[in-house]
């Protein structure tokens, strides 16, 4: 008969969750100074630039919870099943419904607002490179999706968790922080609505793969848009 594998105490915590987002903060300002004294092209500086802090968003919770707990799919729900994966779309769905209308209602009280990423491929589109577009809007559907989420709704998550957080505060605490991390104040409030709905589908699914569909689902618009050197706007 086979005996369920044994799982240690996570060893890990809150502490964790501040080198992760502190690492990635502090390599994307490192990145972006090198990158702009080295005189770097754009295209490379955005390329680099943005994937220099996913060493942090993604690589610290994957390295901790491997050296002090039992790995990311014990300690973070790294899995994913068809049906998790079929929920996640769903979710994506709901959150892209929910961050429409939360966008229709700051252009209404504030005016139009451009997203960062959308920003950005309109500068990429100006340099006429579909090769430069695609990598980049890769980025935003797929490389964006699995840092972020290993770091909010995977290592953040489950440190709520671990330290006796209810599901609820849990899900409004790490909303909130993915908002603030994107340093967008004219769309805090979409970017609140679509966090609180990934978080909604990470706890009732109990996978971050879930979650990290939902995100692909909710930035895919915007990758289209950006590969096809459109303009575009990143919920």
């Amino acid at each position: 008969m086979l005996k369920a594998p044994l799982t240690l105490p996570p060893r890990w915590g809150l502490w964790d969750v501040l080198i992760t987002l502190g690492g990635a903060f502090g390599l994307s300002i490192a990145s972006a100074f090198i990158l702009r004294g080295l005189a770097v092209p754009l295209a490379w500086q955005i390329l680099v630039g943005g994937t220099v802090p996913w060493v942090a968003l993604a690589g610290w919770p994957l390295f901790v919870t491997s050296v002090r707990g039992n790995g990311a799919r014990i300690d973070l729900a790294l899995r994913l099943s068809w049906r998790e994966a079929g929920w996640g779309v769903v979710g994506g769905l709901v959150a892209l419904i929910a961050a429409a209308a939360a966008a229709a209602l700051s252009a209404a009280l504030i005016g139009e607002f451009p997203s960062a990423a959308g920003e950005i491929g309109a500068e990429l589109a100006g340099l006429g490179n579909g090769w430069v577009l695609l990598a980049f809007g890769l980025m935003v559907i797929v490389g964006a999706p699995v840092t972020e989420e290993l770091a909010f709704r995977g290592l953040f998550f489950a440190a709520l968790r671990k330290h006796g957080e209810g599901p609820v505060l849990t899900v409004a605490i790490t909303a909130v922080a993915f908002a603030l991390f994107h340093l967008e104040p004219a769309r805090i409030g979409v970017l609140i609505c679509v966090g609180v709905l990934l978080g909604l589908v990470r706890w009732r699914t109990g996978s971050l793969g879930a979650s990290m569909v939902a995100h692909g689902v909710v930035n895919a618009p915007a990758a289209v848009f950006i590969i096809l050197g459109l303009p575009g706007v990143t919920p």
